[in-house]
């Protein structure tokens, strides 16, 4: 996996040698992970019309995967969510 801690760093894609790529978006890299498991893998892409830049926001992915994960906690009592875990 391509992963920097430089403030100037970006991660703009990933590579898990170990786990099958099921999908690849504009942000998001979805891994296979058993049979009934996807890993999700917030990067630092950025997108404008559809078309991935070629550079990052650095710190873009963990913003977005502490949204997600400050929602799927707020919410839970009220919505079912497909998180079972998360690093933070």
């Amino acid at each position: 996996m391509n992963t920097s801690t430089g403030s100037n760093d970006v991660l703009l894609q990933t590579d898990f040698s170990n786990l099958q790529l099921f999908a690849s978006g504009k942000v998001r890299d979805l891994y296979k992970v058993g049979a009934d498991r996807l890993l999700f893998v917030a990067t630092d892409r950025i997108s404008a019309f559809d078309y991935v830049l070629a550079t990052g926001i650095p710190l873009k992915g963990r913003v977005l995967t502490q949204l997600s994960l400050f929602w799927f906690d707020f919410l839970k009592d009220i919505v079912p969510n497909h998180l079972a875990t998360a690093q933070r």
